[in-house]
């Protein structure tokens, strides 16, 4: 058995004070850091994404001057800006591979983003022997979902860490946790991870 914990979308545009800034956001990313220091042997593999969206144009309908907050969103997390970067409370030298995502086109998944040699995720995974996902990160309601969903329908065997993700709004969010339950997958304190 080998484990990845998925940090997903830890970026300053998603924490408070950002573009598209959820509650908690930064408390998670100082969460998700300690949680690593603590509990870092319990990984193979840590794969953080970062929303990574081009300046030019609309993204793929993703931005929208009157957006409706569910298909579509102001501009944030653009490819090079201080938005698109982690936030601060993030250790990113505890990341083992970083992925991109969004870049031209609508992404929630980190599925759907590459390494920084141009790997896909399920490709890194299948190379690494991963079979078991933890996942932490912002928004629960969105892209935590999303990529959780994405790694169970990969054939992996999946934990949400339920006091490491922030969403944007309460119902979505325990929806979005019952939908991974649903699926398969579990939601569990980090502290079962320590343990």
């Amino acid at each position: 058995m080998s484990r990845a914990l998925f940090v997903v979308d830890v970026q300053r545009d998603f924490t408070e004070g950002g573009a598209l800034g959820v509650q908690g956001g930064h408390r998670v990313a100082e969460a998700v850091t300690a949680h690593l220091r603590r509990s870092r042997a319990a990984y193979d593999l840590v794969v953080a994404s970062r929303d990574w969206h081009d300046a030019e144009g609309d993204n793929g309908g993703h931005f929208a001057a009157e957006p409706d907050f569910v298909d579509t969103w102001p501009a944030h997390c653009v490819a090079g800006t201080d938005g698109a970067g982690y936030d601060p409370g993030l250790d990113a030298s505890l990341v083992d591979v970083h992925v991109r995502k969004g870049q031209g086109a609508p992404a929630y998944s980190l599925f759907e983003g590459t390494t920084d040699d141009g790997r896909t995720v399920a490709e890194l995974l299948d190379e690494r022997g991963v079979t078991d996902v933890d996942v932490v990160g912002i928004a629960t309601d969105h892209c935590v979902r999303a990529s959780a969903l994405d790694a169970l329908g990969a054939g992996r065997r999946v934990r949400v860490l339920e006091d490491l993700v922030a969403g944007v709004a309460a119902a979505p969010s325990a929806a979005a946790l019952d939908e991974v339950r649903g699926a398969g997958g579990t939601v569990v304190d980090s502290a079962e991870v320590a343990s």
